[in-house]
């Protein structure tokens, strides 16, 4: 880490919030033709997810592709409601460190998200939300991590050369994306590694 870093970027899940995948399959086994454990083998991060998460399909038509996979038999309302049962709470200690943080750099959210999900992370969680200067949220760019291009635009948006900008996320992979792209980049495992890299980079 060196002593160049201009602006913070934040991944959101995971890292300031707390979410659970295992809560929605929870709350569809009761609508589910299938056992749980095929309901946990069928869920997957795939191209209809991508798809929602760029903005590219509604929550309706995701939602929809979920019934069929996942053979719910399940108003919208359901499907959604076990969606956003995903959301376990904040990690207050990082969301404290990020407006400390703030004082001094400006501080910025990239979060792979989807309409349905910001609706509600957004009235669960107020005090994240006005924690930084702009949240990028996927499905409103067009654009997801690990994307280059993702990485690309915001670097632009934010006036902040990749080099100068200090990124932070739970998943290994959108960590090394930000360092090819040309970030500096911490993966996150606790609020201690948000912790010990402000420190470092003099923003803690």
């Amino acid at each position: 880490m060196n002593s160049t870093v201009k602006a913070l970027l934040f991944d959101l899940g995971g890292v300031v919030v707390d979410i659970d995948f295992s809560r929605a399959l929870k709350a569809w086994s009761a609508h589910s033709l299938l056992s749980n454990e095929e309901l946990a083998d069928s869920f997957r991060f795939d191209l209809a997810y991508e798809q929602h998460e760029r903005g590219q399909i509604s929550s309706r038509e995701y939602f929809e592709h979920l019934a069929f996979v996942l053979r719910l038999s399940a108003s919208h309302r359901q499907i959604e409601d076990g969606w956003n049962a995903v959301f376990k709470g904040e990690f207050a200690e990082t969301r404290q460190l990020i407006q400390r943080a703030r004082r001094t750099l400006p501080c910025y959210a990239f979060t792979n998200t989807n309409q349905s999900h910001m609706q509600v992370w957004s009235k669960l969680f107020p005090e994240v939300t006005t924690s930084f200067d702009r949240v990028f949220a996927s499905h409103l760019i067009g654009m997801r991590k690990p994307e280059r291009s993702a990485f690309k635009f915001i670097c632009s948006s934010v006036g902040c050369e990749p080099a100068s900008i200090l990124f932070f996320d739970d998943l290994d992979e959108n960590v090394q994306a930000a360092r090819k792209a040309g970030l500096q980049a911490v993966l996150v495992r606790s609020p201690k590694d948000v912790e010990s890299a402000l420190k470092a980079a003099g923003a803690a």
